[in-house]
């Protein structure tokens, strides 16, 4: 429910602060008070077209601040949380407005800034203006499907149809989808065979990449390598190094038995010095061994270095010409055998891509025939229960009709559902906003709103519903207001007092003129100055008993 309207600098109001409580509202007071004002004002801050006339004059810009009590499984909390609007269901929704003198505007919501969209958008969730002010609810012909399902009572049936034309456009974009692969693959179909074919000639194995480059360094350095332990071995075959030393070690070994052991410090010497003569003639033996072993290692066969790079080239041209690793070729190869494939198998992929569609659209179209004539129904119902309400209203030769006409397919349904009166018998129907005044839009409005009264949590106004009409139709419309409360809170703007009456809750507007300035203010009327308030509004300024006598009945009447 709305539960507070804050107005800065609207017009003719400086600042107005309202509270709300349940049930209905009555909105009265002399014609040009300003009680418009209040509407455009709810409507601004609701998200409507608004503009620059509304800011008051002298002033840099207006501001309304519109609070909602709701529900915390309301379908606007959704919305916001859908839209990555952060906010706490516990909390009031606040929805505010300001447009500057220039004609910029912005939109807030709990004091974030959102789009005047998204205002717009629940706005029209929360607010009904009926009559001559908003265009927005009943006079939406987009909104009327919507209605109408809900009066019928059939959410099931569109819940199907909603599903089912889910269903059918996943497999029709199946299809096409399907369609593409199969022409880019026919496309293909040659690049791909050449590739498979390639794939499967170089045989690719895991690792093998980095075990060529490898092998491709060593036989790289392997020539180098042989060269140098040439050297080497060139260098131990001199004979007469080895010679050197066994002559040198002959020598030793010969002074040693010339001067035996006469001197024991000089024949240990001789011991040592031989031993080391014959390690190092062994050892020199042992180094020519070892060149000759390592010299070994990197003989190859001849023509290796080229086999080995022409494989490493192959590989390495195939991850060019095919956007990949070495690791990840085999997977590419198999991409394209998957892909080969589909075209082997795709006649049959695409025959039943193509009875899944034709079985989606088959289902569709029972389950939206279904939902026509359950439509067609609730429509017929939905006329007789508007037109019972016209004659109360002094509408008594009016006419309303639901017209359904087929439209294309959507998760709707395929019918277009349009709101349709004639004031007068004989005229052509026609949109409500289009035919009807302000004073009879009011009023097919409020007839259509009880027939459809169905327990959403809303807020509606009604703007002057009364107009032209006057004692039992005047009581019958406020009755009908009334009937309205027990799933909406009501506001309306009125100047009869049988309307009024039937309101649980009454603001008089005024308008007053000081210092060259006209100023609209709002006064709260107590529960214990109703009646006198109704029999003002009966007699005009001079009260008389039994004015005071006739509200009395009135409300009590109510």
């Amino acid at each position: 429910m709305l539960s507070e309207l804050s107005i800065r600098n609207v017009v003719l109001i400086e600042a107005l602060d309202l509270e709300f409580q349940r049930g209905m509202t009555a909105l009265t007071g002399e014609t040009g008070a300003g009680k418009s004002i209040i509407l455009d004002a709810l409507s601004m801050a609701t998200g409507a077209r608004s503009d620059k006339a509304l800011v008051r004059k002298g002033c840099e810009k207006a501001q309304c601040i519109a609070s909602f009590d709701l529900p915390v499984d309301h379908q606007v909390w959704e919305i916001l949380q859908t839209a990555e609007f952060e906010h706490s269901p516990q909390e009031s929704l606040v929805l505010r407005r300001l447009i500057n003198a220039d004609g910029r505007s912005k939109a807030f919501i709990n004091d974030s800034p959102v789009s005047v969209k998204l205002l717009a958008r629940i706005g029209a969730i929360l607010l009904e203006v009926h009559g001559q002010h908003d265009g927005r609810g009943l006079l939406d012909p987009t909104q009327h499907i919507f209605m109408l399902d809900r009066f019928g009572g059939y959410s099931n049936l569109v819940a199907n149809v909603r599903d089912l034309h889910g269903e059918k456009q996943a497999a029709e974009l199946a299809l096409a989808e399907l369609k593409a692969k199969a022409e880019q693959a026919s496309i293909d179909r040659d690049f791909l065979s050449y590739a498979v074919e390639e794939l499967d000639r170089l045989d690719v194995r895991s690792g093998e990449e980095d075990e060529l480059a490898a092998r491709r360094r060593f036989l790289q350095g392997s020539e180098g390598a042989l060269s140098e332990l040439a050297n080497a071995a060139e260098v131990l075959d001199q004979s007469d190094y080895e010679s050197r030393l066994a002559t040198a070690l002959s020598g030793i070994e010969r002074v040693r038995d010339k001067i035996g052991e006469g001197d024991k410090q000089a024949s240990a010497a001789l011991i040592e010095a031989g031993a080391a003569l014959e390690k190092a003639l062994l050892e020199t033996q042992e180094a020519r061994r070892a060149v000759g072993d390592a010299a070994g290692n990197f003989e190859t066969e001849p023509g290796e270095l080229d086999r080995t790079e022409e494989r490493l080239f192959a590989i390495k041209a195939a991850c060019r010409k095919y956007v990949s690793r070495s690791e990840t070729l085999i997977d590419r190869r198999r991409e394209f055998a998957e892909s080969l494939a589909l075209i082997e198998n795709m006649e049959k992929a695409l025959g039943d891509a193509r009875k899944t569609v034709e079985g989606k659209h088959k289902a569709y179209d029972a389950a939206a025939t279904r939902l026509t004539e359950a439509r067609e129904k609730a429509a017929r119902r939905l006329e007789k229960s508007v037109l019972k309400e016209l004659p109360d209203l002094k509408m008594e030769r009016a006419q309303f009709t639901v017209g359904i006409s087929e439209g294309a397919d959507s998760a709707l349904g395929r019918d277009k559902v349009r709101f349709q009166v004639a004031t007068n018998p004989g005229s052509a129907m026609g949109p409500m906003d289009k035919v009807a005044s302000g004073g009879e839009l009011a009023r097919f409005s409020l007839a259509i709103k009880v027939a459809l009264a169905d327990g959403e949590e809303q807020v509606l106004v009604f703007d002057e519903v009364d107009q032209g009409v006057g004692g039992a139709v005047a009581s019958a419309v406020g009755q009908r207001l009334s009937k309205l409360t027990a799933h909406a809170q009501v506001f309306i703007v009125t100047h009869s007092p049988q309307v009024a009456a039937c309101a649980n809750h009454q603001y008089r507007i005024e308008k007053a003129s000081k210092a060259k300035t006209t100023l609209t203010s709002v006064i709260a009327v107590a529960a214990n100055e109703r009646e006198e308030e109704i029999a003002r509004m009966l007699a005009g300024e001079i009260i008389t008993d039994e004015a005071r006598a006739a509200a009395r009945q009135l409300m009590k009447a109510s």
